[in-house]
């Protein structure tokens, strides 16, 4: 670990923190502390489970869409979005246009579904759907997926901190391990949703600052268009079907949705949020209020590249920064045009580290509820309330541990600091699978269901490492710690963490065989992985013979989204039970009834 450390070197002696700076970044600190302090010791103090895990169910729309933006907003996706539009235009603006699917499927599907249910982990989901075996195969898998999220990124931000302020990179790890394990331990989740509205508005204030001045300096924003379209910089609508190709509007639109659907649908920290809503229609509302701002995410972070394009077409870069990574060449330009205004340095690291902490504290969270609700209620269903809320507690700052112990081994991890981070993205379109087999498709049963999951996360990863070491072959220097936010080739990765490690050349031309293969856009990735467990589940289910699950059990329709009936409603009466395999559709969660024609209809409110 102190040798990665000593590896670093700061990006620029004027890139120093001016006192004011400093000011700004403790402030940030001290007030996501507060928040957790403050849940801690007024309203419920976090005494039950309920309270603790789910803010008693009684959040309001507003502040779970804000945390649900923040959630997966990263801090990597602060300089990795603007560093893709630098290099490669603004085809990936496009991706805006998978918002509203990916949005408005998890709003009357899984929703519906989940919140009618009243879960507390979405994977009790699957035991009511299937059976206790498939719920511990998914709580597992999830487990194994969050656990590499939280520990790059205190590094990560530690490695951007020490670059630009020259402070000691294991005292801003520890730092801000701390305390996002703080209010997250103290004031469970309406802590951690309180504390991700103010730190959205902290990354919105800091992208509009280096936005808002980095224009002025170059003119004006038709300007700064100007300059990007003359250099090829504005993309136009690429309707090419093939795949392989890294981005198309296809690739974006399409396999965007997919990606949403694995991230707004089924993760379970999101789900968490929009089960903590104290009803279903705020639960809605929460979902359609991400959508416009997503959408300004996105425009920020782009706009944000576009300008830093502008900037240094009219303002060359010097020797250092011609030398730099994309991504760290983000943070020069912050440097530079924020450089003589003291505070919006200090404001725009400050969005940096935002992003990472609400990331970090919905890892603990969510991982926390689902080892509680999974792993250890079920086992132990006389246990006290006193005893789960403290043990709930204790679940949360144990895996704050976890993430200051990742972190180290972060460090030391080179080029596989990439597999892991990588890790998070190949497991999310597997579980978007299984819970799509169950919702979706009545004659599903338990061991198609594992067999599915299973023949998923194999593809997931023979696809992913095989790309990771395909392309480390290709490019072995990649990696070098002194570049510590540099990341080569992102093809591997399929969620909100895959969009912003966008600083890789596009895939070699001309390829064949496994080679190609390992090329796939990974924008198709959860789609693809997704696609796989729900057919393998399907034949495995057709092929042990009942769609009922063990001998004698039955179906709970609360769990069945009729969409096959839906959209196959004017077939013969036969063929509709066929495939609903006998099970009636629950009015109750869908909101819809069939009519004797097998149409659907509006269903009673």
């Amino acid at each position: 670990g102190a040798q990665g450390a000593e590896t670093l070197t700061p990006l620029d002696v004027a890139m120093a923190f001016t006192v004011a700076d400093y000011t700004v970044f403790v402030l940030l600190l001290v007030f996501s502390s507060a928040i957790g302090l403050f849940y801690a010791l007024s309203g419920g103090r976090q005494r039950t489970v309920q309270e603790f895990l789910l803010a008693n169910r009684s959040m309001s729309f507003l502040p779970v869409a804000l945390s649900l933006l923040a959630t997966f907003q990263s801090a990597v996706a602060i300089l990795g979005v603007p560093a893709e539009i630098y290099r490669f235009g603004t085809e990936y603006w496009f991706l805006g246009c998978c918002y509203f699917l990916g949005l408005l499927i998890p709003a009357h599907v899984f929703i519906p579904v989940f919140y009618r249910l009243h879960l507390t982990s979405t994977y009790e989901y699957l035991e009511l759907r299937f059976n206790k075996a498939v719920r511990v195969c998914g709580t597992v898998t999830f487990i194994f997926q969050m656990c590499w999220l939280p520990g790059p990124h205190p590094f990560l931000m530690a490695g951007v901190f020490f670059a630009v302020t020259q402070f000691d990179l294991w005292g801003a790890v520890l730092t801000m391990g701390l305390v996002c394990t703080l209010y997250t331990t103290l004031g469970g989740l309406k802590a951690v949703i309180w504390t991700d509205v103010f730190q959205t508005l902290v990354m919105f204030a800091g992208q509009l600052a280096v936005i808002v001045v980095g224009t002025i300096k170059v003119g004006s924003m038709g300007r700064v268009w100007q300059l990007a379209a003359d250099q090829g910089k504005i993309s136009g609508i690429d309707l090419n079907p093939d795949p392989f190709e890294r981005h198309t509007f296809w690739t974006l639109a399409i396999g965007g949705v997919f990606m949403m659907l694995s991230l707004y649908g089924v993760n379970q920290a999101q789900v968490q949020r929009y089960l903590s809503s104290r009803t279903e229609r705020e639960a809605v509302l929460s979902c359609y209020a991400v959508f416009p701002c997503q959408q300004v995410v996105l425009c920020l972070s782009c706009l944000t590249g576009l300008v830093m394009f502008a900037y240094y077409q009219e303002h060359p870069l010097t020797a250092a920064q011609s030398q730099a990574s994309s991504d760290q060449l983000v943070l020069y330009f912050v440097m530079d045009v924020l450089k003589d205004l003291p505070g919006l340095p200090g404001l725009f690291v400050a969005c940096l580290f935002s992003g990472s902490l609400s990331t970090i504290s919905s890892a603990f969270n969510s991982l926390a509820t689902v080892t509680m609700e999974d792993l250890i209620h079920p086992y132990f269903p006389g246990l006290r309330e006193s005893r789960a809320t403290l043990l709930s507690k204790l679940l949360a700052l144990s895996y704050g541990l976890l993430c200051l112990g990742m972190a180290y081994l972060s460090s030391m991890m080179g080029p596989m600091l990439q597999a892991a981070i990588s890790i998070f993205g190949m497991v999310g379109g597997p579980l978007l699978g299984l819970f799509c087999l169950g919702m979706f498709f009545p004659c599903a049963n338990p061991t198609g269901a594992i067999a599915g999951l299973a023949a998923g996360l194999a593809m997931a990863f023979w696809i992913g490492i095989g790309s990771l070491v395909s392309n480390l072959r290709a490019a072995p220097s990649a990696l070098p710690l002194s570049n510590i936010t540099d990341f080569p080739q992102a093809s591997s990765l399929n969620t909100a963490i895959a969009t912003t490690l966008l600083t890789s050349t596009p895939a070699p031309k001309r390829l064949s065989g496994l080679q190609k293969f390992y090329n796939l856009s990974y924008m198709w990735y959860s789609a693809h992985n997704s696609t796989t467990v729900i057919l393998v589940g399907l034949l495995v289910s057709l092929l042990t013979g009942t769609c009922r699950g063990a001998p004698g059990s039955t179906i709970n329709p609360r769990t069945i989204y009729p969409v096959l009936p839906r959209l196959l409603c004017c077939l013969p009466q036969k063929y509709r039970e066929r495939l609903s395999c006998g099970v009636v559709c629950s009015a109750e969660v869908s909101g819809w009834e069939l009519c004797e024609c097998g149409a659907a209809g509006q269903g009673r409110p």
